[in-house]
C-alpha cells in the first residue's frame, strides 16, 4: 500500500478532513465553452474571512490545499492569501491558467513553495486551445507562464480536459509537456453546470473516442492491467466507499459554501455562519455522504464493475441520485474493458448489437463466471497521468 494511500485511509477512520479544495473566486479572464462555474461576483469572502478560514482548516487537520478558481490571480490579495498558507504549512497546489503570470510573478510565488501549479492546455494549436477560452493569444500567454515557471524550478502539470472540440489533440498537447518538462495529465470528462444546466455535457467525446483514449499505451500505462476485465467482488469491495468526497476531502466556495467536493454541489454548510470543523463534524449532508458504502448503491452493488469503477458520487449526483449510478462513469467502465455495465443494459443504453452482449455472456459463463462476478481494486481518479 502506498503511503499516500495509507495516509488517506487513517484520516478516513479518524474522521480527518486530510484535503481542501478553496476556490477563491468564480471570476475569470477566460470564458471556456465546458467551464460549470458563473463568472460574476455574489459576494465573495474577504481576505480576513479566508485567512480566518485557513486557520480553521489548519487546525481541522488539513495538509493538503489547493487553491483554485474561476482565475485565483483575480484576486488582488492571492499572494496575501498564499504568505498565510504557506505560514500554516500547507501543501499548497495552485490551478490557474496562467496567462497572468509573468517573470514578476513567477519570481513571487517562489517564496511559497508550492507543491505544484497545474496549468489547463486544451490544444497545441492555438486556432484550437483560443477557440475553447474564447481569449486571443491565450494560449501564447498561458505556455510563457509554463517557460518562466519551469525556469523558477516550479513542478507544472498540464491538464487536458478532452472534449469533442479538441478530441484528436491530445498527442500535441502531451509532446507540447514534454518539451517543456511539464507533467501531462488527461480528463474526458465534462461536468454539468454547478447551477444545473447540462446543456454543456454535448461536449462530451463520443464512445469511440473513450474507447481509442483508454486503449492509448502512452496515457494509461500497461494496457493489459488498464483494460482487463474486472474481477470477483468480495466483501472488502462491498464494504469500501468510492472516492474521498466528504470522508477526508472538503471543497469551500468563494461564497464560504462546504460541499463534499467541487464536482459534488451537496450544500453542506457555510462557513460564514457556522465553523469548518462544525460543519465537517455535524452536517446531516457531510453524515449522509459517509454512512454509503458500495454494498448500498443502487444497482451499482450488484455490477461486475463495483470494484474497479471510477464512479464519481458527484456526477451520481448530478444526475438525479448519489446513492445509484454514474452513466458517465458506466461509459467509462465499458470503454476500458468491452463489458457493458448492469445499468447500461437496465437502461437499455447499450448500443453495440446484442449478439455482442451473448458472446460476453457465453465466454463469462463459459470460464465460470456471471455479470456479478466482475470487481476489483478501486480507482481514485478520473484523470489519467503520465
Amino acid at each position: 500500500m502506498s503511503l499516500m494511500v495509507e495516509l488517506n485511509s487513517r484520516a478516513g477512520k479518524l474522521g480527518v478532513p486530510l484535503s481542501a479544495h478553496l476556490d477563491v473566486t468564480y471570476r475569470c479572464n477566460e470564458r471556456c465553452v465546458h467551464c460549470y462555474l458563473p463568472h460574476d461576483d455574489r459576494g465573495e469572502m474577504t481576505t480576513a474571512e479566508i485567512v480566518d478560514l485557513l486557520d480553521q482548516l489548519a487546525d481541522a487537520g488539513v495538509f493538503f490545499l489547493t487553491i483554485s478558481g474561476g482565475e485565483p490571480f483575480l484576486r488582488r490579495d492571492l499572494f496575501e492569501i498564499l504568505a498565510h498558507a504557506r505560514a500554516r504549512t500547507f501543501n499548497i497546489k495552485l490551478k490557474t491558467n496562467a496567462i497572468l503570470i509573468r517573470e514578476s510573478e513567477a519570481e513571487r510565488l517562489r517564496r511559497f513553495d508550492l507543491d505544484s501549479i497545474q496549468i489547463s492546455i486544451y490544444s497545441h494549436r492555438p486556432e484550437v486551445h483560443d477557440a475553447i477560452t474564447k481569449v486571443k493569444g491565450s494560449l501564447e500567454r498561458s505556455i510563457a507562464a509554463i517557460r518562466f515557471l519551469k525556469s523558477r524550478g516550479f513542478k507544472v502539470t498540464i491538464a487536458n480536459v478532452i472534449m469533442r472540440y479538441n478530441r484528436h489533440d491530445y498527442p500535441g498537447v502531451q509532446a507540447l509537456a514534454a518539451e517543456l518538462g511539464a507533467i501531462f495529465t488527461i480528463d474526458p470528462t465534462i461536468t454539468p453546470h454547478i447551477e444545473g444546466d447540462r446543456g454543456i455535457l454535448a461536449l462530451n467525446v463520443s464512445r469511440a473516442d473513450l474507447e481509442e483514449i483508454f486503449h492509448t499505451e502512452s496515457l494509461v500505462g500497461n494496457l493489459e492491467e488498464f483494460c482487463a476485465p474486472p474481477v470477483a467482488v468480495d466483501d472488502d469491495v462491498l464494504d469500501s466507499v468510492s472516492c474521498s468526497a466528504g470522508h477526508t476531502l472538503a471543497y469551500i466556495s468563494p461564497y464560504g459554501d462546504v460541499f463534499p467536493c467541487v464536482q459534488f454541489p451537496l450544500p453542506s454548510g457555510n462557513v460564514r455562519k457556522q465553523k469548518f470543523l462544525d460543519i465537517w463534524r455535524d452536517s446531516p449532508q457531510l453524515r449522509e455522504v459517509r454512512s454509503i458504502h458500495a454494498r448500498d448503491l443502487e444497482g451499482c452493488s450488484e455490477c461486475g464493475h463495483v470494484g474497479s469503477c471510477t464512479r464519481c458520487p458527484g456526477l451520481a449526483y448530478r444526475e438525479g441520485n448519489m446513492r445509484g449510478p454514474s452513466m458517465a462513469d458506466c461509459e467509462k467502465s465499458f470503454a476500458r474493458t468491452g463489458i457493458p455495465s448492469r445499468n447500461m443494459l437496465r437502461k437499455a443504453a447499450f448500443s453495440v448489437p446484442l449478439v455482442q452482449i451473448e458472446e460476453w455472456r457465453s465466454t463469462a459463463s463459459g470460464a465460470g463466471l456471471a455479470e456479478d462476478d466482475f470487481g476489483g481494486g478501486k480507482d481514485r481518479e478520473n484523470v489519467l497521468s503520465c
